[in-house]
């Protein structure tokens, strides 16, 4: 595994902070960029999505079938006035935005793209992950107080609710593939599937954690039907109801590159990684799945979650919020406890499929 970070910590010890900075500095340009592009094409995507669930077009006027609709809707938000409400928080105001996109900035740094690609590839890669996400909570909890206004609060309450709740189910979830690999490091884990994805692997235990993890992570990133946080019906817009111009674009950033991030966990923990698809000792098809790169087999992992995070979306209402709290407490959260512990039970005895 070669990682960014490797080579800033051996320019460290060799004296060359020059190089270290640069290095640092290109890493992150790196990531802010990719943040900026990804967020820009799931928006074309999703609406297209939505568009054909609905029998309709979607975007198609500006650009090339629409292409180009996101990058006018950015530079609208960014030629917008940004107000600020007159009792507002002014300070925690602005902060609000720059701590939510700065959550999703530092989880992106530790995901594996590729095996070659990983800009800081740490050994509690699965820790570090899950703490950092912690920090989109508390910019949406800053955001909704500061505004002065009752339905941003509303909306920032019922977010650091239902994210910490399913925050519980999802680190069970986590947990399984973590016992079963032995390792928080996250190329350890998708190197630990080169017999078979923990997915289907780890009998019945994987596909549990794998449908507690995807339920879970939509109610993280406050999509349908778990979009409590906004509720546009109820709560106008939610915690960032005052929010206009850049800062709500910050949000709005945020939202969907988080969609990424957990689509990109959700795909190295359970479906493999970079790792191809294999099927026993059929060689000649392994070897035809070996031909395709290893990036593209991330992407392609990736993007299944996406679709599958949209496909919820527009198919599924909102649920309410007793609801909400009865699905993680009642049900997901005891589920995740005993398939924690099947799982366990299962690795002490080395009973899964093609164990070493």
């Amino acid at each position: 595994m070669i990682s960014l970070s490797q080579n800033v910590f051996s320019n460290y010890q060799s004296g060359q902070m020059g190089q270290t900075l640069g290095l640092l500095g290109l890493g992150l340009v790196s990531i802010i960029t990719f943040m900026s592009l990804t967020a820009m094409v799931l928006v074309y995507v999703e609406r297209k999505l939505a568009a054909h669930f609905q029998c309709r077009l979607g975007p198609m006027r500006v650009g090339w079938h629409g292409t180009l609709q996101t990058i006018a809707d950015a530079l609208k938000l960014l030629l917008k006035e940004d107000i600020v409400p007159k009792n507002a928080d002014r300070f925690l105001h602005a902060l609000a935005p720059l701590l939510t996109v700065m959550g999703a900035l530092l989880a992106l740094m530790a995901l594996p793209f590729s095996p070659y690609l990983t800009v800081a590839d740490m050994n509690i890669g699965v820790l570090y992950v899950s703490a950092v996400s912690g920090i989109g909570v508390l910019g949406i909890l800053v955001g909704g107080w500061s505004s002065n206004n009752k339905w941003s609060l509303l909306g920032a309450m019922r977010a650091g609710a239902q994210i910490i709740s399913y925050e519980l189910s999802m680190t069970l979830a986590i947990l399984v593939v973590v016992v079963f690999a032995g390792s928080m490091k996250f190329s350890d884990i998708v190197l630990s599937q080169s017999q078979g994805w923990w997915v289907w692997r780890a009998p019945l235990v994987g596909i549990v954690g794998f449908i507690i993890f995807l339920i879970s992570s939509t109610a993280e990133v406050n999509r349908t039907p778990f979009d409590l946080a906004e509720g546009e019906s109820e709560l106008t817009a939610g915690f960032h109801t005052e929010y206009s111009g850049l800062r709500f674009s910050f949000f709005f950033l945020a939202e969907y590159v988080n969609l990424f991030i957990v689509s990109a966990i959700g795909a190295t923990l359970f479906l493999g990684g970079w790792m191809p698809f294999h099927i026993g000792n059929w060689e000649s098809f392994n070897q035809v799945m070996d031909l395709i790169p290893a990036g593209l087999w991330f992407g392609l992992k990736v993007a299944f979650m996406i679709f599958m995070s949209m496909w919820f979306r527009w198919t599924f209402p909102r649920l309410r919020v007793d609801q909400l709290m009865k699905l993680e407490w009642k049900i997901l959260l005891p589920i995740g406890f005993v398939n924690l512990i099947l799982a366990a039970a299962l690795t002490i005895s080395n009973f899964y499929f093609f164990a070493n």
